[in-house]
C-alpha cells in the first residue's frame, strides 16, 4: 500500500451521496432548443464558425479555440442555427455572455467523425491537435482546456500522472457512477494520456474510501496495467489539485507553480473518459455526466446530458417541487452558486444541479461580526489566513492581499462552513480576486499606452532632428553659394554636399551619444522583463480561478509584455552595432 500524507486543515460536512446512487445513469429526452455559451472553460472565449439559419449536425464544430487558453464548441445534437446572441449563463454574477442557441430538428443526425482507434501508433501532436479540436475541458470544475495541459509534457518531462477520482465535495456523485459503469473506458483514456505523455513512470488513481463499488471496479479494470489505485480517507476538500498531490506523493506545488514544474500533470476521471471518446469513439465533448439532488427534486440521479440542456428541462423530467426549494444551485453546497433562473444552460463544467428544500440548506443568516476565534485558519487547505484575507479584502488592500497569497486560495469554502459569524469568506476572496486581476489589465493597458506614447516621441525627435539637418544644410548651402565664386570653389575644393553633410553632422551631433542611447536601451529592457515575469506569474495566479475575461486580460498583459522586451532588444542590438 502506497503511503499517504494527511493535508492540513479541511473539514467533514454530510456526504449526502447515497441518494443519486439507488438508480443507474438515466437519459432526458432531447430537449427543443439546445443553447451553447462560447465561454465554458477557463480562458478566453470561442470564435463563431457558424452563422444564424444554417443547418448543423451532431458533433459540428459551432465555435473554434481563439488564440491562447480556450476551447472549442460543438452541436450536441443536429437542428438549425437559430440565434447567436447574449444570454444568462451559470455564473456566481448572474452575468450574461454570447450563445449559439440550436433548435433541435428530432432527427440527432452525426456528421463523419475522424478517430484513431489505434492510437498508438498516432503521434503526441496527433493526439493533442485531435484533443484540442473536441473541445475537451476539465470536467472537474476548473475547466482548464486539456490539450494545453497536456502540452506541458512537450516542455519539460512528466514522470507522475495523476487521476482525480476523488469527488469529495457532498452531493455530488458523477464520477463515482461514471467508475462504477464505465471503469473499462476511463483506463482506456487514461493509456492514451499515458502514450501522449511519453509513458510517465508513476500512474495513480486518487480516490475516497467512501467509494468502495468504484474502489472495486477500478482495481479490476486496473490489473496488469501498471496503474495504482490510492485510497484514503474522505475530508473536504482533498479533490483539489494541489492537495491530491500531497496526498500521494507527499510534494507541494509551490505558489505560483503549476504540477507540470513537479514533472506532473492531473487530470480529472471525466476528463479521461472525454478524452477516450474524442480519439476512440471520434466524438467531442457535446454531453457530460451530472448529478441531479435535492429534497426538492422528487428523482435524485445521474443523468448523461447534453450540454447546453436548460436547467429547466432537466428539473421538469424529474418531479421538481419549486415551493419546496430553497434555491437552485450549480455544483455542489460548498463550492457551488446559485443560479438567478433555470433558464441558464448546463456546460462542460456542469457537475452538480442540486435543488435542496428548506431543511436541507436554509436561507442564509445574515453576517456577524468576526469574533477572531480562528477556525477558519484551522480549516484552511492551503494553510492561508482567511481572516486577514477577510480584514484586507474590505479594506481592499490589494498589495497585502498579494502578499499574502490570496490567488492560492482555492475557493473551497471550508473557511466560510466553520465561520461562526456566518461571514461569506470566500465572496469577499472572489470579489478581491476580481478586482486585482481588473487593476492588473487596467495597468498593463496603461502600459501598453506609455509605450506607444515613447515610440510616437522617439519617432517625432528623429523627424524634427532630419528635418532641422535638412533645413540648416540649405541654409549653409545658400550663403556659401553667395559668397564663393565658381573659380574659389575649385580652389578650395569645397563643395555644395560637403556643406550639407556638414550640416548633418552638426544634426546629428544633438543626439544622444551611442553609449548613452544604450544605457537607456539596457534599463527599459531591464524594466521590461520585470514586467513580463510579473504579468506571466499573474497569468499563473488567475488560470485556474480567474473568470475568463480576467483571464484574456491578463494574456493580453503577457503578450503586451514580451513585444516590449522584444522590440527594446532589437533597438538596443541595432545600437550596439
Amino acid at each position: 500500500m502506497r503511503q499517504i500524507w494527511n493535508t492540513p486543515g479541511g473539514v467533514h460536512p454530510p456526504d449526502n451521496k447515497e441518494q443519486s446512487l439507488t438508480k443507474n445513469i438515466g437519459h432526458l429526452p432531447l430537449p427543443e432548443k439546445l443553447i451553447l455559451p462560447l465561454t465554458q472553460h477557463a480562458g478566453t472565449a470561442a470564435k463563431t464558425c457558424v452563422v444564424v439559419g444554417e443547418k448543423v449536425l451532431k458533433g459540428q464544430k459551432l465555435a473554434s479555440a481563439s488564440a491562447g487558453i480556450s476551447a472549442a464548441v460543438h452541436a450536441p445534437s443536429s437542428g438549425w442555427i437559430t440565434a447567436i446572441e447574449e444570454r444568462s449563463v451559470a455564473h456566481p454574477s448572474g452575468m450574461s455572455a454570447a450563445c449559439i442557441e440550436i433548435t433541435c430538428d428530432g432527427e440527432d443526425r452525426w456528421i463523419e467523425r475522424v478517430s484513431y482507434p489505434n492510437y498508438q501508433q498516432a503521434s503526441a501532436m496527433q493526439l493533442r491537435d485531435l484533443i484540442a479540436d473536441a473541445g475537451i475541458a476539465g470536467l472537474g470544475g476548473a475547466g482548464f482546456p486539456s490539450a494545453i495541459k497536456l502540452d506541458s509534457g512537450t516542455k519539460k518531462p512528466i514522470d507522475t500522472l495523476i487521476i482525480n477520482a476523488t469527488e469529495c465535495e457532498p452531493y455530488i456523485t458523477a464520477d463515482d457512477i461514471l467508475i462504477c459503469e464505465r471503469a473499462d473506458q476511463i483506463i482506456q483514456g487514461i493509456d492514451i494520456v499515458s502514450h501522449l505523455l511519453g509513458k510517465p513512470k508513476t500512474i495513480l488513481i486518487g480516490i475516497e474510501n467512501n467509494k468502495p463499488e468504484a474502489i472495486a471496479a477500478l482495481n479490476q479494470h486496473c490489473q496488469g496495467t501498471g496503474i495504482e489505485v490510492v485510497y484514503f480517507p474522505t475530508k473536504y476538500p482533498s479533490g483539489g489539485e494541489k492537495q491530491l498531490i500531497y496526498i500521494l506523493t507527499g510534494k507541494e506545488v509551490p505558489s505560483g507553480q503549476l504540477p507540470a514544474d513537479l514533472g506532473m500533470v492531473c487530470l480529472n476521471s471525466g476528463t479521461a473518459f472525454a478524452i477516450k471518446r474524442a480519439v476512440i469513439d471520434g466524438e467531442p465533448l457535446i454531453s457530460r455526466i451530472t448529478t441531479l439532488a435535492g429534497e426538492a427534486c422528487g428523482v435524485n440521479r445521474n443523468y448523461e446530458i447534453l450540454i447546453g440542456t436548460p436547467v429547466s428541462h432537466l428539473l421538469q423530467h424529474n418531479n421538481f417541487d419549486q415551493a419546496l426549494c430553497s434555491r437552485l444551485i450549480m455544483g455542489g453546497p460548498m463550492m457551488g452558486f446559485s443560479l438567478a433562473s433555470s433558464e441558464v444552460p448546463l456546460i462542460k463544467t456542469s457537475t452538480c444541479i442540486l435543488a435542496p428544500s428548506h431543511t436541507e440548506i436554509p436561507d442564509d443568516e445574515p453576517p456577524q461580526p468576526c469574533i477572531r476565534c480562528g477556525l477558519c485558519s484551522e480549516a484552511c487547505p492551503a494553510s492561508l489566513l482567511p481572516q486577514q484575507l477577510y480584514w484586507y479584502s474590505r479594506a481592499k488592500d490589494h498589495e497585502r492581499l498579494q502578499s499574502h497569497n490570496l490567488f492560492d486560495c482555492i475557493e473551497c469554502g471550508a473557511c466560510s462552513y466553520v465561520c461562526p459569524s456566518n461571514i461569506p469568506l470566500v465572496q469577499y476572496y472572489r470579489s478581491s480576486k476580481g478586482d486585482i486581476t481588473n487593476a492588473l489589465a487596467t495597468k498593463a493597458t496603461a502600459a501598453i499606452s506609455r509605450e506607444r506614447f515613447e515610440f510616437r516621441q522617439v519617432r517625432l525627435e528623429k523627424a524634427d532632428i532630419a528635418r532641422e539637418s535638412k533645413r540648416e544644410a540649405r541654409r549653409l548651402n545658400t550663403e556659401q553659394a553667395k559668397k564663393m565664386s565658381p573659380s574659389t570653389t575649385q580652389s578650395t575644393g569645397s563643395s555644395a554636399a560637403d556643406i550639407i553633410k556638414a550640416a548633418q553632422l552638426r544634426g546629428i551631433t544633438k543626439q544622444a551619444s551611442p553609449e548613452q542611447q544604450k544605457a537607456k536601451l539596457q534599463r527599459t529592457l531591464l524594466a521590461a522583463q520585470m514586467r513580463l515575469e510579473e504579468a506571466q506569474q499573474r497569468l499563473v495566479q488567475v488560470t485556474n480561478k480567474g473568470s475568463a475575461h480576467q483571464q484574456a486580460q491578463q494574456l493580453a498583459s503577457v503578450e503586451a509584455a514580451r513585444r516590449k522586451v522584444e522590440q527594446t532588444t532589437q533597438r538596443l542590438t541595432e545600437v550596439s552595432h
